[in-house]
């Protein structure tokens, strides 16, 4: 999860450099380093901490070339450290190399080359590339390159430099993003499209195991066979500002706020009154969906609570048994997976790990996958059968916000789309569904203008050590997210139960000035719902409610209420989760906490 950068042209590298690696920060901020090629050497700097760290050095002893690699780290294999920071080099430094992934048998190979006469400093599984590297080496770094990335399993991108080749990057993918960036007259990779984003829009997305040449005259995509590979150019059609902060204090404010955006932007060509869902990247038909005798989703996170929403949606509408799975521990139960099971992965980045070792395994067995990713040309897009894109934009904070609620959308759709499709939802519902998801942007705009509210819960209550979310049904799923959002960005210890629960053990925490958010929006279960708040504010607790409009119950058992629009109770997910982000994001502020970059966090796990 760390992130990469590489520029070949006829400008200074440095500068371009350190700017591809501030729009890739999101991925890693234990370290941040570049070497670059100046007059027929590599010199590298890297330190340790966030890239101002590097910036700053590079303003009083600039280094001078025009081709480099850079990178910003977040650690796996030893602690963030100069020695462990990238790039690396071999000990003559006549390669170095960035590396985003994991080396799985880095240690066997390390002892190979011991043996060969290399040493070692860091205690990365990095160091290991630039040294094999280095010992098949005869004259053609390409051959070098794929001759060590054959002996190499694990995950990585990575971009390596030669001494006695200056005017060359060698590249390559296996299991972690990579994208190459063709301006005029220079060339870039990276790990993400933002980072090139300044200088073009053209890139190439590279496919696992295809390696990049640059030079300055141009790019040339091989296999490790030496083949040429043809590629289409995809064009970026992103404004450059939507990787910015926009006038936003943080980019996570930027982001809660550009949700009624996103929501319309997913709901966009797909959902329209009086015609059926349409989905042009998946193409099931009626008969292989009937066929299917269960829905796995298999997420990690906050993906993870939108399929629990998912769950409740899809067996609602369309009538299949639907199991939610966190990736991370599915996998290694021997999960009941055949060729009748549909599997849906959901993953903003599409690169999550766990979650792309699910699809593989899921395929193997015969199943159908569908996932639902945020990012056009990532590595769940390509290999699953089917794909539903969300339109988030780019979502630069670590937690994510903007990504959830179209994740939810996107649920929607599917459950729409699976319901239409067989004939189990009635027209009536659907048109009702319809209706509603084509005006809940709108009613999300209603709950970002109650922020006063929302920040002075949180100027109250910031302190606080402890804070509890309960719900029922989909208030639950709501509250599992909602707790989630706090403990990463403000630190504070959280936990979500489900109402019914209270008495099966929580309610032994709760004491007097014990803060507790109810989530109070399913109709259905709201006199249940009031016995748990009543049986927490017995014992002394402090309860806001997240509330529908007009409900006057709430104000009788509550101390505090956040009022929500209405809709179809199947919605209120996308509507209730607003005011929670909020109150994380306030608090965390108060805190004096870094809400873009919490502690030990990264946006993108591609590492198990």
């Amino acid at each position: 999860m760390c992130g990469i950068v590489g520029f070949v042209g006829k400008k200074e590298a440095s500068p371009i450099l350190v700017e591809g690696l501030s729009k890739l920060e999101y991925r890693g901020y234990d370290s941040a380093g570049v070497a670059i090629l100046e007059d027929g050497e590599i010199k590298v700097k890297k330190y340790k901490g966030r890239l101002k760290n590097l910036e700053e050095n590079l303003s009083e002893n600039p280094l001078k070339g025009h081709i480099g690699i850079g990178h910003t780290r977040w650690a796996t294999h030893g602690e963030p450290s100069d020695i462990n920071s990238h790039p690396h080099s071999n000990g003559d430094v006549t390669i170095s190399v960035v590396h985003n992934g994991i080396i799985e048998n880095y240690i066997k190979l390390k002892e190979w080359l011991k043996t060969k006469g290399y040493a070692f400093c860091s205690d990365t599984d990095t160091e290991v590339i630039p040294n094999l590297v280095d010992y098949y080496y005869k004259g053609d770094l390409f051959e070098a390159v794929t001759k060590a990335t054959s002996k190499m399993e694990g995950s990585y991108a990575i971009g390596v430099i030669c001494k006695e080749e200056p005017d060359k990057i060698v590249a390559v993918r296996k299991d972690s993003p990579l994208i190459v960036g063709v301006g005029k007259d220079e060339y870039f990779i990276a790990s993400d499209i933002p980072a090139v984003l300044n200088h073009t829009r053209e890139v190439y997305l590279l496919e696992d195991k295809e390696f990049v040449i640059i030079t300055n005259d141009g790019v040339e995509i091989k296999t490790e066979d030496g083949e040429g590979v043809d590629k289409e150019i995809y064009h970026v059609t992103w404004d450059v500002d939507a990787a910015e902060k926009g006038g936003y204090e943080d980019f996570m404010l930027k982001e809660i706020h550009e949700q009624p955006k996103a929501i319309k932007d997913t709901l966009t060509s797909r959902v329209l009154k009086d015609t059926k869902v349409q989905l042009d990247d998946i193409n099931l038909t009626k008969e292989e969906l009937e066929n299917f005798d269960r829905v796995f989703i298999v997420a990690c996170g906050t993906a993870y609570h939108a399929g629990l929403v998912g769950k409740t949606i899809i067996e609602k509408l369309a009538k299949i048994p639907v199991e939610v799975d966190i990736a991370s521990e599915f996998r290694y139960r021997d999960p009941l997976i055949t060729e009748k099971s549909l599997l849906i992965v959901v993953s903003q980045s599409g690169e999550t790990a766990d979650t792309l070792a699910v699809l593989r395994d899921a395929k193997k067995t015969g199943a159908k996958v569908i996932a639902i990713t945020n990012v056009v040309g990532s590595s769940v897009s390509r290999e699953a059968h089917h794909v539903l894109y969300t339109w988030a934009g780019p979502e630069i904070a670590v937690a994510s916000t903007k990504a959830y609620e179209t994740q939810l959308i996107a649920m929607y759709i599917l459950g729409i789309y699976f319901g239409e499709l067989k004939g189990t939802l009635n027209k009536e519902l659907s048109e009702e569904l319809k209706e509603e998801l084509l005006i809940l942007s709108d009613k999300v705009k209603e709950i970002l203008d109650k922020k006063n509210e929302l920040q002075k819960y949180a100027s109250k209550n910031y302190m606080d050590k402890d804070l509890f979310f309960l719900g029922r049904g989909l208030d639950y799923a709501v509250a599992l997210e909602g707790s989630l959002k706090l403990k990463e960005i403000s630190y504070i210890h959280s936990e979500a139960y489900a109402g019914g629960e209270l008495k099966h053990g929580p309610i032994a925490l709760i004491e007097k000035g014990t803060p507790v958010i109810a989530l109070l929006t399913e109709d259905k279960l709201k006199d249940k719902m009031i016995s748990n708040i009543r049986e927490v504010v017995t014992r002394g607790a402090r309860v806001l409610a997240i509330a529908n409009e007009g409900d006057k119950d709430a104000k009788e058992v509550c101390d505090d209420v956040i009022y929500i629009p209405r809709t179809n109770s199947l919605l209120t997910p996308v509507l209730s989760v607003v005011p929670l982000q909020l109150i994380s994001y306030y608090m965390a502020k108060q805190k004096g906490c870094d809400v873009d970059k919490p502690r030990n966090l990264a946006k993108s796990v591609t590492v198990e």
